[in-house]
């Protein structure tokens, strides 16, 4: 059991990590939504699932996604969302 433990663990810390994410500026953020980049966040607000407390736009592997935290049933969650067009 040990061993599997070990295994597990070390194949977590081996693993790649995923590329960070680069959030834009709100200045970028308009530029990228007003050429046609990436999406609004009003239309993103259906599939935020709740209301949005907190956005950003970032680039996150070559795409443009929305890191949101948004409130649901009284509580925050954190959701990333596809942005790009």
């Amino acid at each position: 059991m040990r061993r599997i433990f070990l295994g597990l663990s070390l194949m977590l810390v081996l693993a790649p990590l995923p590329a960070a994410a680069q959030c834009l500026s709100q200045a970028e953020a308009r530029q990228a939504v007003a050429s046609g980049k990436a999406a609004s966040l009003g239309s993103m607000k259906r599939a935020a699932g709740g209301e949005i407390v907190k956005a950003q736009l970032c680039i996150e592997g070559g795409r443009y996604v929305y890191r949101l935290s948004v409130l649901v049933n009284g509580a925050v969650q954190t959701k990333v969302l596809n942005a790009s067009r």
